[in-house]
């Protein structure tokens, strides 16, 4: 008598497991970068050029165009295997949960804030190269987004206990906003930036500005086209901290030959009226399949009586 009801039910919830799992998508995906470099305090290292990363994530299809999201980002060095950093979280580079719809997109959890999440396509490297990027030397200056968003120290780029918001596109022109309710001892803000972006035909746009949890404030400009075949990019970014006014200007251009990428950049910061750091930088990148490039990179640093070069090769592998 029961075995009929038992036998009935598994086999209609067989039926309709399939269903459900084509509504859902699970995907793990990543970057594993190391190469040999000579770094600015003269030491050879063997270790991650760029950063190497492990993601989930996934979205389940709702119904009525709308969907639930979420991203498991975690950061690690690819020498060693070890977490990135001691202080950072284990899942450093994101964890949020959200929605996505006609409405755009809105997020929750630890993420990177507006500019960060949108100032990597005004570098050659993508702000994503420790020898070379002018960005990663010399953007925000002053503004860590998240004061304590590493156990307490300083983050640069993302921020906890966020909601994000992205637009859908209108015309080519996205807003982006990110920000927290949130107040932990010792803020005497809430963090809050916001965002609008342009993408044309051969040009783009990134207009933002931003306020961390301790009142420092930055403010973001960014253009790119491509002339003859050739990525021109510039950016202008002002960060303030208390008294405290840091300028960066950086220029790049990138220009594709088959399956080799060149790079080339040059960018300075002024702090308080200093110069704190001018640079200029050369790359060279060959993919060697559509998940695998092995690049070298070249870039000559000068600090306040001090100058360094620093040079290095790699190989990249997304998966």
């Amino acid at each position: 008598m029961q075995f009929l009801p038992t036998t009935c039910g598994a086999l209609l919830l067989a039926a309709l497991l399939p269903c459900a799992q084509a509504q859902s998508t699970v995907t793990v995906s990543g970057t594993i970068d190391i190469g040999v470099y000579k770094d600015a305090g003269k030491h050879w290292n063997v270790g991650p050029i760029s950063r190497s990363h492990l993601k989930f994530s996934g979205s389940e299809d709702l119904g009525s165009g709308l969907s639930a999201t979420f991203a498991l980002s975690h950061r690690f060095n690819s020498d060693d295997g070890s977490t990135e950093s001691a202080s950072k979280p284990f899942w450093h580079g994101e964890a949020t949960v959200g929605l996505k719809g006609a409405f755009g997109s809105l997020q929750l959890g630890r993420r990177l804030d507006v500019i960060s999440n949108n100032d990597w396509a005004f570098d050659p490297w993508y702000n994503f190269d420790r020898l070379a990027s002018p960005a990663w030397d010399l953007w925000h200056y002053n503004f860590p987004s998240d004061p304590k968003g590493n156990g307490g120290s300083a983050e640069y780029g993302r921020l906890n206990n966020g909601i994000f918001y992205d637009s859908p596109s209108f015309n080519g022109l996205t807003l982006h906003l990110s920000g927290s309710p949130e107040e932990r001892t010792g803020d005497t803000d809430k963090a809050l930036s916001a965002g609008v972006q342009y993408k044309g035909a051969g040009f783009g746009a990134f207009v933002a500005h931003g306020k961390n949890s301790a009142g420092h404030t930055d403010t973001f400009i960014g253009l790119n086209t491509r002339v003859a075949g050739i990525g021109l990019m510039g950016a202008y970014d002002v960060s303030k901290a208390g008294a405290s006014k840091a300028k960066a200007t950086t220029l790049g251009a990138s220009y594709g030959i088959g399956a080799t990428t060149l790079q080339a950049g040059w960018g300075q910061v002024d702090v308080d009226g200093s110069k704190a750091e001018k640079m200029v930088s050369v790359g060279a990148s060959h993919a060697l399949s559509k998940r695998t490039s092995v690049y070298g990179d070249l870039a000559h640093k000068t600090y306040p009586g001090d100058s360094a070069t620093v040079y290095g090769v790699g190989i990249n592998h997304s998966f």
